[in-house]
Parts: C-alpha cells; structure tokens; sequence
C-alpha cells in the first residue's frame, strides 16, 4: 500500500460557501484539509492534530483571527506553524496588524484560488522547505523522495515502505513529538484502522535499519507523548 504523505492544512474560515471551496481546491492540489468556523474550535482543532499550515479568517464568531494568531505564537507547540490571514481588510494598517500579531502572509478577499495556492506554496518553501523539497536532509540523515534512496553518514539505509514514510514524516517535522495517532494519521491515513501498537514495531524497524555502526539513535521516545527525531547522543533503544 502506497500512501503518500500530504501537508495538512488547517482552514478556519465561518463562511459555509467559501469554506467548501477552499477544501475543494486545496484536496484537488493534494493537501488534507481539516476545518474549523470559529476561533475556539480552531485552538482546539490545532491542539488534537498540528496543522503544517493555517488559513486563517480575521472575522471570526467567538475569538477573533488576530486573537487566534496571537495565541498561536505565544504556544511553544504551534508558535512555527505557517499562518496566512484571510481577511476583507485589505489597509495597509489592517495587513502591518495581522503580520505583527505574527501571521506569514495575508491575503485581501476577494481572491483567485491559484493566488491562493501559489502563496501556500510560497510560505511553504520558505518556512516548511521539507514539504516542498525533494530531498530531505537532517544531520547525517539523507532522503531522495524521488528515488526513495536513504542514506545515513553516507550510509545506505535500506527501508521497507511504512519504514519509510515513517521516516519522512520524522525529517518534515525534525524535533517535534509526534504522537502515535499523529502517525497513524499520517502514514497509514485516516480512514484505515490501524492499533498504535503497530506504530511502535515499525519504529523498532525503523531504529534497527538507521542506527548501525554505533550510530547514535536519532528517534527520542516520550514518555505517554510519541516520538521525535532529535540529533541527541542516546544509546540505541527500543520502541
């Protein structure tokens, strides 16, 4: 089974028509989408699955978009994920209020959806370039999506497909934890039945495959968290 791992976009937009429009352009450029039609339910939305990018409308019912964004970056798990602002405002004032609050990019409605796309695409590379490369780098760690060629140290490392979207995962998220349903998500999708203790066998795969040689391991386990790859100096250990 070949699934593919497509950045995930958090929409928080209330109006219905333009909601549905935006999940329908963006799921035909291959982004999965999740929504929310106000700010409360954002902040939630944000907490249960991090985005690796927002839309965020500024008139929003019961927390603004500016207040939204604010407490975004005052969040040491979601304060470096890419938010562009979608907004009637289209002053100068307004734009200098959305940037400071700590908004990537802003964008006037009415607007085309390739201005759009062409902007998410733009934040992306400029933010997040592990979604939009086709090679991933990460210390000694190499991996050519296109070739589907790992190497470590200059080292080849040869991976089984789960082994490696896992690990792609891992270099387009470097140093977050990631929590077993995060990957199930991710890496088997959302609407396959998969137990977590699953996640866990193919993370032992995966250290077994990346840390020979007396390589130190690159995958942390957290406690009742998940995993995260981090270049610490740990022994080798199990999932």
């Amino acid at each position: 089974m070949n699934i593919a791992i497509k950045p995930r976009v958090l929409v928080i937009e209330d109006e219905a028509a333009l909601l549905a429009l935006l999940r329908y352009n963006l799921e035909k450029e291959n982004y999965t989408v999740d929504e929310a039609m106000d700010g409360e339910q954002a902040l939630l939305k944000v907490a249960e699955h991090m985005p690796d990018l927002i839309l965020l409308d500024w008139m929003l019912p019961r927390l603004s978009g500016l207040e939204v964004c604010r407490q975004l970056r005052r969040d040491p798990n979601a304060r470096n994920v890419p938010i562009i602002m979608l907004t009637a405002r289209g002053e100068e004032a307004d734009r200098v209020r959305g940037l400071d609050a700590g908004a990537d990019d802003y964008i006037a409605k009415p607007f085309s959806p390739s201005e759009l796309l062409a902007r998410i695409r733009a934040v992306l590379r400029r933010i997040r370039p592990a979604l939009a490369e086709e090679v991933l780098t990460y210390g000694g760690l190499v991996m050519d999506v296109a070739t589907h060629k790992v190497t470590r140290n200059s080292r080849d490392i040869h991976l089984g497909p789960t082994e490696f979207r896992l690990l792609r995962y891992f270099l387009e998220h470097p140093g977050r934890v990631l929590s077993r349903d995060q990957l199930l998500d991710a890496v088997w999708g959302r609407d396959i039945y998969v137990e977590q203790r699953t996640v866990d066998v193919h993370i032992r795969r995966l250290r077994k495959a990346l840390n020979g040689n007396g390589e130190t391991d690159v995958i942390r386990t957290v406690r009742s968290a998940g995993y995260a790859l981090e270049l610490t100096a740990t022994p080798a250990m199990s999932a």
